[in-house]
């Protein structure tokens, strides 16, 4: 049951219903912080107020007065006023001399019901998060809402705001207009994934969770994809990148349609020119969804052009990874542009491929398994994705990256940025470009006759 607020008396108290299980709480409208804790077997008088130390609030406690059967509602309204007066001047209405509060009636889910958003968190992140093998992204995410946006909250136990759910639809309202909808959400979203999960291990917290309490703000998916027809002026942008390492990452990033974040840990070893496919070990999802990304024509190209243009540039770092960066990771870290210099990156890339997917007359249900993305229904459990990989997949990644790559023939031929990228012997002239050492001759010989 949900807590309750009513004028306490001997007669209303003995009306209250019973809980099925668990307990609730009857709150009195006339003296704040009073209340009575309604259980299955019986019912106590009990306060709860701030105790402060030199002006500040050091915690809230609360301090059982006695039993409804044995106590009238006038003498426990009476010494809950004493025993409020004794907190507010910072005294705990129950210490022994030795100034320690006493513990035979602070049992452990008064305890427990201190427990405050940090500590919440602290929990959820290491029993949760990391034990499920949740990305770091994933985690950095939670952990920008918790520290950042809720900084004044850490100190605050859950209970009070749980009780106080004004005081959560408020800072939802604030969030909205200084960090706009779409952060308000994903911060309340993460403040009621920490108090459900806190709940699970503490029923003194109340069911209803404070995050109910907010107008959600409308969400819309992004829709910042290209067409076919954008796509020749998208490449002219990116055969101008200074950077060719990050040119080639944002090429892949279009022609596989994955994540962002997968791409970046890549490392050389993924690749099996083989089999044609590159691994992503730990996607989204974490390492049980785990997957290979079929490689076409186009894409095996601009993997060899990123190993040669990483061992000579990065040397160190490219032994690690597939896109080398000098960053604290030894890997690309930061793949935003500026939109000036390229229009499109990142989400804008997955959204598009998935646009070609269709105009290229490729199933929802294929384009679906090259994103990695989940299947629904009972079906799906019986794909075996691996052998799909071998020949199916590739040919449906073969047709994206040819309609990709359509609009693209006669700017491939003569001089200037994009024939010199990927025109006829392009690595060539690229390398010369950079005044890069090309590597050894058998050792790129070998490369491409795996990959053909």
């Amino acid at each position: 049951m949900t807590d309750i607020r009513i004028a306490l008396s001997d007669k209303a108290i003995a009306q209250l219903p019973t809980p099925e299980d668990g307990w609730y709480l009857a709150r009195d409208t006339e003296l704040k912080g009073f209340f009575v804790v309604v259980g299955k077997r019986k019912r106590t008088f009990t306060i709860q107020g701030d105790l402060r130390q030199r002006g500040k609030r050091a915690s809230s406690i609360r301090v059982s007065i006695g039993d409804a059967s044995e106590l009238t509602t006038r003498a426990a309204r009476a010494l809950a006023k004493e025993y409020l007066a004794q907190i507010s001047k910072g005294k705990h209405p129950k210490a022994r001399q030795d100034g320690n509060a006493e513990q035979g009636n602070t049992n452990r889910d008064e305890a427990v019901a201190s427990v405050t958003l940090k500590q919440a968190w602290q929990r959820y992140l290491e029993a949760h998060l990391i034990r499920k093998g949740r990305s770091e992204k994933t985690i950095s995410g939670y952990r920008d809402h918790v520290e950042r946006i809720f900084s004044e909250w850490l100190d605050t136990p859950l209970l009070d705001l749980a009780n106080d759910p004004g005081r959560v639809a408020e800072k939802h309202d604030e969030l909205s207009k200084e960090n706009g909808p779409y952060m308000a959400n994903g911060s309340m979203r993460t403040l009621r994934a920490i108090y459900n999960h806190a709940r699970k291990t503490n029923r003194s917290l109340p069911r209803d969770n404070p995050a109910d309490a907010v107008d959600w703000n409308q969400e819309e998916r992004r829709n910042t994809g290209m067409g076919t027809g954008d796509l020749k002026g998208w490449f002219l942008e990116l055969a101008n990148l200074d950077n060719p390492i990050r040119r080639e990452f944002h090429l892949f990033t279009l022609l596989c349609g994955s994540r962002p974040t997968a791409l970046q840990q890549a490392k050389p070893e993924h690749i099996n020119f083989r089999r044609r496919t590159l691994h992503i070990p730990k996607p989204k999802g974490g390492s049980k969804r785990a997957f290979d990304i079929p490689l076409s024509r186009e894409m095996i190209l601009s993997l060899i052009r990123v190993l040669r243009f990483g061992r000579q540039m990065h040397p160190s770092q490219a032994q690690d990874w597939l896109f080398p960066a000098e960053s604290a990771s030894g890997h690309l870290a930061e793949t935003k542009e500026d939109r000036d210099i390229l229009s499109k990156w990142g989400n804008d890339l997955r959204q598009t491929f998935r646009t070609i997917a269709a105009a290229a007359g490729v199933s929802e249900f294929d384009a679906k398994l090259l994103m990695n993305h989940s299947i629904p229904g009972v079906n799906a459990g019986y794909v075996t994705r691996r052998k799909l990989v071998e020949d199916h997949l590739r040919s449906q990644q073969q047709a994206i990256s040819t309609v990709a790559f359509s609009g693209l023939d006669k700017s491939l031929v003569g001089q200037g940025p994009l024939s010199d990228w990927l025109g006829h012997a392009a690595s060539r002239r690229v390398v010369s470009l950079f005044q890069l050492k090309p590597a050894p001759l058998s050792e790129e010989k070998e490369r491409i006759r795996q990959a053909a």
